[in-house]
């Protein structure tokens, strides 16, 4: 959440900055809400001194063994107007709550300014883009042709945007997934963690998806749990209601999840192959740090990412996002994009994002140095990377004339000493 005294004491400067996003916020309702909240809070304070001072007096007066008839016949007048005005302030607060939880986070003054991801700013680029002496093909016909990819089956099994790997396709998978996790735990620094694959209503929250992201994600039908859309829930909701000493942090945390996402927003895009799927593979890396250090340690989280991608030898670019193209918790994002020959353009294949304080309010995550009041954390994450699209630029970036695939050097290991996917078994 925005630091509520900011929204309290300037409405305007933080309309401004919403605006930067796209979003309208209501500086009317806002201020009104504020007015009203005053007033119940003076309301309350002046019923509960009343009620302190009427048992006071009572109590004195009993002491001196003087009547006090009069004083208590007062306690019940007392206690229901305390219980009214409390009960005032409690409806005021939680319709703050509820506009407030709605509020995305304000941008960074560093963001580029914009609107759609058209308007994103090139930061870097990496690699040589491959120029082969013939048609390049995408994913889904080398995993065809392969005999590894199978999406009628997938469809036969749950529907459309689903997928089935066979054989050497569902071993570089893994060989991925391994690849990643061993780079960001033994070069990186990040200590690998395993999460339950449902999360409650309480995480969500906390991370942002929801409220206002709930037709995103698949819910348990009769149960309080959604199947996560990434792992930056449940890893960064380890940190809730938490407060850590200043030299416990940074805490690195790294964790491979599936990821389930219903694609609300998404109705015919990107339809064929691995691109949008509704379940994926993903290796997600959280940093919880101090206020101080956020900046510094985003430029580091997406350079841990972008390692990932040179050890693969697949080009890229790096993109910081415009306000109005940011996640709703993000105060700023970098997306890395990778080039894919088949379609001949580049695709988002991490987003890398500075949460600034906004999840640490949510999540009640605080670190406190000796002798200092406690202070909000500020939490970091992005894909290191989302497995399948680094399937798809494996297969388009190292496909042959033949429609075999060569392994990237660092993965052979992964694969049993295999060079080609046509070498497997």
């Amino acid at each position: 959440m925005i630091d509520p005294k900011f929204l309290r004491t300037e409405p305007e400067e933080a309309a401004r900055l919403l605006a930067r996003r796209g979003f309208v916020l209501d500086i009317d309702t806002l201020k009104a809400l504020e007015a009203r909240r005053k007033v119940a809070q003076k309301e309350t304070e002046d019923r509960q001194a009343s009620r302190n001072a009427r048992a006071k007096a009572i109590g004195r007066a009993k002491a001196q063994g003087g009547d006090v008839a009069a004083l208590m016949a007062g306690q019940e007048e007392d206690a229901q107007a305390l219980a009214a005005a409390q009960a005032e302030l409690a409806s005021v607060q939680a319709a703050w709550d509820e506009m407030a939880s709605a509020l995305p986070n304000t941008p960074a003054a560093d963001v580029p300014d914009g609107r759609s991801e058209d308007e994103n700013v090139e930061v870097r680029r990496w690699g040589d883009v491959p120029a082969f002496a013939f048609a390049a093909r995408d994913h889904v016909d080398l995993g065809e042709g392969l005999k590894g990819l199978d999406l009628a089956a997938a469809a036969k099994l749950a529907g459309s945007r689903f997928a089935v790997l066979r054989g050497g396709l569902a071993r570089l998978q893994r060989a991925l997934i391994q690849f990643m996790l061993d780079l960001h735990t033994r070069e990186h620094g990040y200590t690998e963690v395993y999460v339950p694959y449902m999360a409650n209503r309480e995480s969500l929250f906390g991370t942002g998806q929801l409220p206002k992201f709930a037709e995103d994600l698949f819910p348990i039908g009769g149960l309080p749990y959604f199947l996560i859309p990434t792992a930056e829930v449940p890893v960064t909701n380890l940190v809730r209601d938490m407060v850590f000493a200043k030299e416990a942090l940074p805490l690195r945390y790294v964790c491979h999840t599936p990821c389930f996402r219903s694609e609300a927003g998404a109705a015919g895009r990107d339809t064929r192959g691995l691109i949008r799927q509704h379940q994926f593979e993903k290796v997600e890396l959280v940093q919880i740090v101090a206020a101080e250090d956020s900046a510094r340690v985003h430029e580091e989280l997406t350079a841990h990412a972008e390692t990932v991608l040179k050890r693969l030898a697949l080009p890229y670019r790096v993109m910081a996002l415009c306000a109005g193209d940011m996640g709703f918790a993000a105060a700023k994002t970098y997306d890395l994009e990778v080039y894919l020959p088949g379609s001949g353009r580049y695709r988002e294949i991490s987003s890398c994002s500075n949460f600034r304080d906004f999840q640490a309010r949510r999540l009640n995550a605080r670190v406190r140095a000796a002798g200092q009041k406690p202070e909000w954390v500020h939490t970091l994450n992005g894909s290191g990377l989302a497995v399948g699209r680094t399937l798809v630029a494996v297969l388009e970036n190292y496909q042959q004339a033949d429609g075999s695939i060569r392994i990237p050097d660092v993965l052979i290991p992964y694969m049993g000493g295999a060079t080609s996917l046509k070498s497997l078994p």
